[in-house]
């Protein structure tokens, strides 16, 4: 039936339905996080959408793990504008050995500096390293499903759904709460995302990221279809109808949306990442929280 919404006035009661939804259990606080890509390119995974998979020539720049003091000047600028998360975000199927144990010691030193609450995203991990991350400071764990089980193998091969569901389980295990989400406009169907949308509400997520493909260059998904807006409406609003307490927030691929999004903050979306981050450009912090406010909605700490 929802595959079938397709008038206009439809959509729209769809839309004002999912808005007072997120109005009646989460307000109107529209919640912002930022990223940086803290060691880039030569992942080992063959995730079809990504422009860091070693499998793929994308031109994507390499660099290692990112030295502490310029974690902290993003950090502390991301605070200064606003902004409430903060997370460090490293390519690769994990993270191990000296970078691991760096990356513990650059989140203890920019706890020491911020009161922006510090979200890790960082592969597949074990439940001892994610206890060691809540140790250092890190409140929230990122890990996305990307798309259904049923859809799964045909995005990534080298490693398996119930790995990612693993590590969800072992983060939540460690204290930590969860970011997970996926990536819509990958050829999955409208049932393909409410099968992820269930699969999140049954994991308990507390935030879920809705990523737009931007299809880039050297991937095996750089031809995709562009998904049109009411598409991407309908879905923002169907995550919410799914899971009306979590945070859904619009993520990568915000330049695929009209106005970055805007029309999401009405048809269900209460978060977003902000400012530039990975390797697809977002929308500046303060011309976020200006069209946030512009809405009606409230950002800050």
């Amino acid at each position: 039936m929802l595959g079938g919404l397709s008038k206009p006035d439809e959509l729209e009661k769809l839309y004002h339905a999912a808005d007072r939804i997120r109005e009646r259990y989460n307000g109107n606080k529209v919640d912002l996080c930022s990223i940086m890509n803290a060691k880039s390119g030569r992942c080992s995974e063959d995730c079809k959408y990504c422009a860091q998979s070693a499998h793929y020539n994308t031109q994507v720049e390499e660099y290692g793990l990112v030295c502490k003091d310029k974690a902290l000047a993003l950090a502390l600028e991301n605070e200064s504008c606003g902004v409430g998360r903060f997370s460090l975000v490293t390519s690769g199927r994990d993270l191990a050995g000296e970078d691991f144990k760096e990356t513990l010691n650059i989140y203890g030193y920019i706890k020491d500096y911020v009161k922006i609450s510090l979200c890790a995203s960082h592969g597949i991990l074990t439940h001892e390293q994610l206890l060691l991350l809540k140790k250092a400071g890190v409140e929230t764990y990122h890990h996305n499903l990307e798309t259904s089980r049923e859809y799964y193998g045909r995005i990534c091969t080298t490693h398996s759904y119930d790995e990612r569901i693993e590590t969800i389980k072992n983060a939540q295990n460690a204290g930590l709460k969860v970011c997970s989400g996926g990536i819509i406009g990958m050829g999955e169907s409208l049932e393909n995302r409410i099968k992820l949308a269930f699969e999140l509400k049954a994991l308990s997520i507390d935030s879920i990221p809705i990523n737009v493909l931007n299809p880039i260059k050297g991937t095996p998904l750089e031809g995709s279809e562009r998904l049109s807006q009411d598409e991407i409406l309908k879905t923002v609003a169907i995550y919410r109808f799914i899971n009306p307490k979590a945070y859904i927030r619009l993520a990568g691929g915000r330049n695929r949306i009209e106005d970055f999004g805007k029309l999401c903050f009405k048809a269900g979306a209460n978060a977003t990442i902000t400012g530039n981050y990975l390797t697809t450009s977002g929308n500046k912090i303060a011309d976020d929280i200006k069209m946030i406010k512009g809405l009606g909605l409230e950002t800050g700490l």
